[in-house]
């Protein structure tokens, strides 16, 4: 069973990937926390459901010729000064490259965080923190440009696709400007060149 996610204030004055890598160490069990709207978030512990949907995205996206589909690596957002704004792991993302020397040179001097512009399509499915994938991460993925954005909330038993990401000079502000919704059990178009999405694994069973 999930337990709820643990969210807590983070100092501004130290270097959120810092206290992030704090985080871990004082764990009694793995974590991967993130930093969101300047909080500290342990996602609670997925469970079986939620590990096998993100296994069928990342599934279908692989059948259909998108080889950099992924899961499991964290991404960096910074403010137009250089200080992180947000440290994400998706449960699902499309990259628009693969790792170039640049890239790791980033990843070594954040410590583990890739650019988060390698990123063309992001994916949430939602535990008991839906609230965080619905609202904090949707605001921050609007911000920094990712094109699209799949929910999947398995809350509302609903999977929507986000596009046309507007962003504001407050990243709390930003937007996405159009909204694609389904039922789980129907497909979820997406934008071209991309395939819709096959919500059926995310029933019930």
């Amino acid at each position: 069973m999930s337990a709820e996610p643990i969210m807590e204030p983070v100092m501004t004055q130290v270097d959120p990937i810092d206290l992030l890598i704090a985080f871990e160490e004082a764990s009694e069990m793995p974590i991967r926390p993130q930093y969101i709207e300047e909080t500290g978030i342990v996602p609670p512990q997925p469970d079986e459901e939620h590990s096998d949907g993100i296994a069928q995205l990342f599934l279908q996206f692989n059948s259909a010729g998108f080889p950099l589909a992924g899961f499991g690596m964290g991404f960096r957002v910074a403010h137009k000064d250089g200080r992180t704004q947000a440290l994400v792991i998706p449960d699902f993302y499309v990259r628009r490259r693969r790792a170039t020397e640049l890239d790791e040179s980033y990843r070594k001097t954040h410590k583990g965080w890739y650019p988060i512009d390698m990123i063309t399509l992001v994916g949430e499915v939602t535990s008991t923190n839906h609230e965080t994938d619905t609202g904090p991460k949707l605001r921050t993925y609007a911000a920094t440009g990712v094109p699209v954005y799949v929910l999947i909330n398995r809350t509302t038993r609903t999977a929507h696709c986000y596009t046309d990401p507007t962003p504001a000079g407050d990243p709390t502000k930003a937007y996405y400007g159009n909204e694609s919704k389904v039922h789980l059990g129907e497909p979820l178009p997406l934008p071209a060149p991309y395939p819709a999405v096959d919500t059926a694994p995310f029933l019930e069973s």
